[in-house]
């Protein structure tokens, strides 16, 4: 089977718009920002599995650094989250974040809370554009290169009796065309390629999957409450981005989830997935805390170097699973 590309080594070299051979040379970590999509990390977890499997002796580090009801915009709907707190923005701590971590490569995936649940507006989504204009400036200046995520899929059909129709001054709960502005996000920031923007879609074939799921299974659903996708929509993520790099076609094609396609392209690729998962799991609360931010009711993670204790304890795991051979 032909080796799958070091994931974070191929997204840097693609990123500076590389010609040479993708190296792993220079690219110490990758951290990835975003809302609670990003912070439950399944798909996190599944690429840094996956360039482990043909990097099992090194590999960068991959930082999940997502912050549940963050926007890259700024905004917050009126009484977001019963009036207790608005919706924190990443440049309120992106400067921290790029201070304390040092990344080489940020991957960001913002949209979901970025039209906070409302029609579309332009100047929401001006707001939106500068967000993303800033957070790249901000990486620029850092040093490190940016790709970005479209946003996930907004499914209306699990909350149809929830969801409000257009027209109205306000919306405390969700419009029921909302996913139609997230097309309009995921349609200007693939419109940036042209400008060298490096850009994954995961928005329209997460919709194309939906639909086509849901024409045999009229109750399919990637997100019971219509935003916070399931194992299966974590897998679809992922999936983009391995598609891209040309990971296994057949084998992509075959499994259903992470799990099933790790364990697909190496013996132990289940186990080492769940080690990883791990891992992931005390890093990232670690390294919020560390960083800060405005979020309430976030679990109070370990200081990082106690969490980068136990992170070493887990490699040794993770290097001897990786390491297995056929």
């Amino acid at each position: 089977m032909k080796p799958l590309p070091c994931i974070a080594a191929v997204l840097l070299a693609l990123a500076a718009n590389a010609a040479s051979q993708p190296s792993l040379d220079g690219v110490k970590r990758v951290i990835f920002l975003g809302d609670s999509i990003t912070y439950s990390g399944g798909y996190v977890d599944i690429l840094e599995a996956a360039a482990r499997v043909d990097h099992p002796e090194r590999a960068p580090e991959f930082i999940n650094l997502g912050l549940p009801s963050e926007t890259v915009s700024g905004l917050s709907e009126p009484g977001h989250a019963g009036g207790q707190f608005p919706r924190p923005t990443v440049h309120e701590r992106l400067d921290r974040v790029l201070a304390k971590t040092k990344p080489d490569l940020i991957v960001a995936c913002y949209g979901m809370n970025c039209g906070m649940y409302y029609p579309f507006s332009e100047e929401r989504f001006a707001k939106y554009r500068e967000g993303i204009e800033l957070l790249r400036k901000k990486a620029a200046a850092a040093g490190a290169k940016v790709i970005h995520f479209t946003p996930p899929v907004f499914d209306p059909v699990p909350i149809k009796a929830r969801l409000l129709p257009a027209g109205l001054a306000e919306y405390k709960q969700p419009f029921e065309g909302y996913n139609t502005v997230l097309d309009r996000y995921s349609e200007w920031l693939l419109q940036q390629r042209a400008q060298g923007w490096l850009v994954f879609d995961t928005h329209f074939p997460m919709a194309k999957f939906l639909a086509d799921a849901r024409a045999t299974d009229p109750a399919f659903k990637l997100a019971g409450d219509g935003v916070h996708i399931n194992a299966t929509g974590h897998w679809l993520i992922a999936r983009e981005v391995l598609r891209a790099f040309d990971a296994p076609a057949e084998k992509l094609a075959e499994a259903k989830d992470g799990a099933a396609f790790l364990a697909a392209i190496h013996p132990r690729g289940a186990e080492l997935l769940k080690l990883i998962a791990q891992r992931q799991a005390v890093m990232k609360d670690a390294w919020l805390s560390e960083c800060g931010h405005l979020r309430p009711g976030m679990k109070r993670g370990l200081p990082v170097a106690e969490a980068q204790a136990k992170w070493a304890e887990l490699e040794k795991q993770i290097a001897e699973v990786a390491k297995a051979k056929p």
